[in-house]
C-alpha cells in the first residue's frame, strides 16, 4: 500500500505537497477531523477533489500523511547526541516550541478521538505516525543499551512510548495546563530516565 501511495503522489512537487499538508493541518485545527471534507481541502488548496483522491486515496490517509509531514524534526532523522538524555531532549523537548506543543497536542487529541470511531483513520495513524515514531524511539533506546546506560532487561523499556504520550496529554487533564518545554524536560528527568535508571 505504501508503494502504491508513493506512486500516486509522485506527480506532485515537494513544495506543492507541503502546501497541501499545511492546508489540511490548518483545516483540522479550525474544524476538526469529522467536519473536514475533501471538498474543503480541494477549495482551500485550489485542487480538484479527484486529484486529492487519486494522490492520497482517502481522507484518513491524507490526514495521517499531513500529520506526519508536520511533525517537528521529521526530516532530521533520529537524534544521536551520545546520551539517551540528550537524544530524548532533542527529539521531544527541543523539537517543539511551547506554542507548537500546545497546538499539536490539541490537534492530536481531536484526531485521536476521531480515530476511536474510524478504523481506517486509526490504521493510517498507526502505519504512518505511531509505528515509525516508536521505531525511532527504539533506535535511541537500543543505542542507550549498547552504551550501557540502560540494562537490556529493564521492564520499563516496553513502557517508554506510554510514558511519553502520557506527558503530552496528561498535564492538561490533571492541571488544566498545556505541556511546555520546561514541563517535558522536567518530566524526562523525574520520570522517564529514573524509570530506565539512565
Amino acid at each position: 500500500m505504501t508503494s502504491v501511495a508513493a506512486t500516486r503522489r509522485s506527480r506532485i512537487t515537494p513544495e506543492r505537497e507541503a502546501e497541501l499538508y499545511g492546508a489540511v493541518l490548518q483545516l483540522l485545527r479550525e474544524v476538526g477531523y469529522d467536519a473536514l471534507t475533501m471538498d474543503a481541502v480541494a477549495t482551500a488548496t485550489h485542487s480538484s477533489k479527484a486529484t486529492l483522491y487519486r494522490q492520497w486515496g482517502s481522507k484518513p490517509e491524507l490526514v495521517a500523511r499531513a500529520l506526519k509531514h508536520g511533525r517537528p524534526g521529521a526530516a532530521r532523522g533520529v537524534a544521536d547526541t551520545g546520551s539517551l538524555r540528550g537524544d530524548l531532549r532533542d527529539a521531544i523537548v527541543h523539537a517543539f516550541d511551547d506554542c507548537r506543543i500546545e497546538q499539536d497536542a490539541a490537534l492530536m487529541r481531536g484526531v485521536g478521538r476521531a480515530a476511536h470511531d474510524s478504523p481506517e483513520l486509526l490504521r493510517a495513524l498507526r502505519e504512518l505516525l505511531i509505528e515509525p515514531s516508536i521505531a525511532d524511539l527504539h533506535v535511541m533506546l537500543d543505542r542507550a543499551v549498547e552504551r550501557g546506560e540502560i540494562r537490556s532487561d529493564n521492564p520499563a523499556l516496553d513502557f517508554v512510548p506510554h510514558m511519553l504520550v502520557g506527558a503530552l496529554i496528561s498535564r492538561e487533564l490533571i492541571e488544566g495546563l498545556a505541556a511546555t518545554q520546561d514541563f517535558l524536560a522536567t518530566y524526562l528527568d523525574a520520570v522517564v530516565l529514573p524509570a530506565l535508571r539512565a
